[in-house]
């Protein structure tokens, strides 16, 4: 039905029936794509599919193993604990600008309630 409308449209006598801009909407009284159980397949269940599909070719494409098996690996080492030297020394520039920046509003403040 979409093609013939299609076809109709380029012929002389029927462009102001503007059918090849409304052939989307063939069959429909409404959305295009229903959501309705009745109907159709719903719309998270085709979503779900195509998500299943793209995972399964990225494996593929990577060598991975099947989705369905697992494989655990569970080997842990103490590594250390608090900030290394770069994050110890942001975090010194963070504190000491929140310091000045209250150490100011506090002279603002002062400033104002003296004078």
């Amino acid at each position: 039905m979409i093609y013939t409308c299609w076809a109709l449209s380029m012929m002389p006598g029927f462009d102001h029936l503007r059918l090849k801009q409304w052939s989307h909407m063939l069959g429909c009284r409404g959305r295009f794509s229903t959501k309705s159980r009745h109907y159709s397949v719903t719309l998270g269940a085709l979503r779900q599919v195509r998500a299943d599909y793209r995972a399964e070719f990225a494996r593929a494409a990577s060598g991975l193993l099947d989705g369905r098996e697992t494989v655990t690996v569970s080997q842990w080492r103490y590594v250390g604990s608090g900030l290394s030297e770069g994050e110890h020394f942001w975090a010194e520039i963070a504190r000491q600008q929140v310091s000045t920046a209250r150490r100011i509003k506090r002279e603002k403040d002062r400033q104002g309630s003296s004078g």
